[in-house]
């Protein structure tokens, strides 16, 4: 019995090392995928429209604000409260759009990320099988310590298994 028990205390730190084990950085791959370069031109164009529907609201709401100012004190009190009221929906509604734009601008944002998120998931989970890695792990996160010694940085092959440069 203290034989197995001391061949298998010998055997143990040796199938340790027998494993591989893999790093990359995801963020610097992201980077250089096209899909991630179409997804920023995308959002940065539905931002733009965004912003100019937002000022056109905008000029509205100071459009009609200057010229009920003007005429403010020679309106009848039932008409001053009617411009009030209307002034402060069209700046609610301002709020809300800017809100909803936001929101969007987010939801599309978080849908080509997914996109480009899984993509490296499959191809990591190829290389990871292929090359009979026990753990590949992103550093983007901040992992604190790596060894270079005892794991692999993958980048290289991930950025072939992707079709990157």
């Amino acid at each position: 019995m203290k034989k197995v028990l001391l061949l298998a205390l010998l055997v143990l730190p040796l199938s340790i090392f027998a494993q591989k084990f893999g790093h990359f950085n995801s963020a610097e791959i992201i980077q250089t995928m096209p899909e991630y370069k179409s997804a920023q031109t995308e959002l940065q164009k539905l931002q733009t429209q965004y912003e100019s529907d937002l000022k056109t609201m905008q000029d509205e709401l100071k459009r009609k604000a200057t010229a009920y100012d003007a005429q403010r004190d020679s309106l009848p009190d039932n008409i001053r409260t009617r411009h009030e009221e209307e002034l402060q929906e069209l700046s609610n509604r301002i709020q809300t759009t800017y809100n909803d734009n936001q929101q969007s601008l987010q939801k599309t944002s978080n849908e080509k990320m997914q996109v480009i998120s899984d993509k490296i998931k499959t191809a990591v989970k190829a290389i990871g099988e292929a090359g009979g890695y026990v753990y590949i792990m992103d550093t983007t996160y901040g992992i604190p310590f790596i060894s270079s010694t005892l794991s692999k940085d993958i980048s290289a092959e991930l950025k072939t298994k992707l079709g990157l440069k």
